[in-house]
């Protein structure tokens, strides 16, 4: 039964990861069918972005106040409503509330699979779990793409996102009947709504005063924000800076991807195993430090190594999901949800600022005079990512280590 729970829990989260990577690859033709300004496209991602960034802090605390049996189905529902909001949508208006009743039901998406983990697998599993979780998230960016893409050929996007919504339906369906916890979850809604909502608040409040869930937070958003960046937008224009031609730079950014999923399988287990979370953080760090400033900074960089250092820099990046971890490791276990909430939702935050600086930094760049599409430029523009990932290894070494001594 634990299994069969984790597991609709992870469907979830592969249910979402595609659907955000299908709404990134069909855009162009959502703005023409609907007749969308660009600017309008803009608007309709941002406010996806500041409505999960708003509920993913509260997201947690839910599933610690009522258990994934009462928020995950209810979640699994709100998202598929959203997607058939999507797909029969006619005005920019329609597209707007899509996004907000996704975005508030996917607030617990990947958050809930590690709660689930930990709860159904006991705290001594949680990391390892978790990072199985990870492990399903990056495979799925990893192909996802390339099958959607094979599927719009066939297909409108329409037609896409309404199969979609039918296969969420039988998630739902599936979700109703078998999410649950290991045991009865109190602090519910028998308590009265106003009394509930004080009582999440203050769950909320009790982790935020806790120094270490922050120093957490801040790590693994460097980390995993600089990861992002390079796997959603840039790593692609790297590779190509270095001549590299658009397959083998597509297959690169696919090999960071899959080098998160390889390494979120064994880091957090080799946490467990050695019994210490700082130590693979900072390794973690200083060998994504050094793979990212070969990818930037070596020259005559041919296509094999390239794609191997992208791997690399992806296994590395699993010690940010050591940032849920530590953070685990000093709250409550009432309150895992919580912290997880709170550390993924600066990951969030982080990640779309790093997403946009290297763009910021092209601009000023051909401003000055450096050449387009030169290797010059790329560099340039990756200072900010060198910076955060500096910035995480420096506090890496500062964070204090916090493995439970009983596990």
């Amino acid at each position: 039964m634990a299994w069969w729970v984790w597991a609709l829990a992870v469907a979830f989260v592969v249910y979402l990861f595609s659907f955000q990577t299908g709404y990134s690859i069909v855009n162009p033709s959502v703005q023409q069918d609907v007749g969308l300004t660009v600017a309008q496209v803009a608007t309709i991602a941002a406010v996806y972005t500041w409505v999960f960034a708003i509920c993913q802090f509260f997201g947690g605390a839910l599933l610690d106040r009522l258990g994934a049996r009462r928020v995950l189905p209810v979640s699994i529902a709100l998202v598929v409503i959203g997607i058939f909001v999507f797909a029969n949508a006619n005005s920019y208006g329609m597209l707007l509330l899509s996004q907000v009743i996704i975005a508030t039901g996917s607030c617990t998406g990947f958050v809930g699979a590690g709660y689930v983990g930990g709860q159904w697998f006991g705290m001594a599993k949680f990391s390892f779990m978790f990072g199985l979780v990870q492990v399903v998230a990056a495979l799925t960016s990893a192909f996802s793409v390339n099958i959607i893409e094979a599927v719009l050929g066939a297909t409108t996007w329409r037609s896409l996102f309404n199969i979609y919504g039918v296969i969420g339906i039988g998630l739902l369906v599936l979700g109703f009947l078998y999410i649950r916890d290991p045991k009865p979850v109190s602090g519910g809604m028998d308590q009265g709504v106003g009394e509930f909502f004080t009582s999440v608040i203050g769950n909320m409040v009790q982790v935020a005063k806790i120094g270490h869930v922050w120093m957490a937070s801040i790590v693994g958003a460097l980390l995993f924000g600089a990861l992002l960046a390079l796997g959603v937008v840039w790593m692609p224009k790297v590779l190509m800076a270095h001549g590299l031609n658009p397959a083998a730079a597509g297959l690169g950014t696919s090999m960071l991807w899959l080098g998160l999923a390889a390494g979120s399988a064994v880091v957090p287990w080799w946490s467990d195993k050695i019994q210490k979370r700082k130590l693979p953080i900072i390794l973690g760090s200083a060998v994504q430090l050094v793979a990212f400033l070969g990818l930037i900074y070596m020259t005559g960089l041919n296509s094999t190594l390239a794609i191997a250092l992208c791997f690399i820099f992806g296994f590395a990046n699993a010690a940010h999901m050591l940032a849920f971890s530590t953070a685990a490791d000093v709250v409550q276990p009432s309150q895992i949800g919580t912290s997880a909430a709170i550390v993924n939702g600066i990951m969030f935050i982080f990640g779309g600022i790093l997403i946009s600086r290297p763009g910021v930094r092209i601009g000023l760049g051909l401003e000055t005079g450096i050449e387009p599409k030169s290797l010059e430029l790329v560099q340039y523009a990756s200072l900010p990512l060198i910076i955060a990932l500096v910035a995480a290894l420096v506090l890496s070494f500062v964070m204090k280590e916090t493995y439970p001594k009983s596990q």
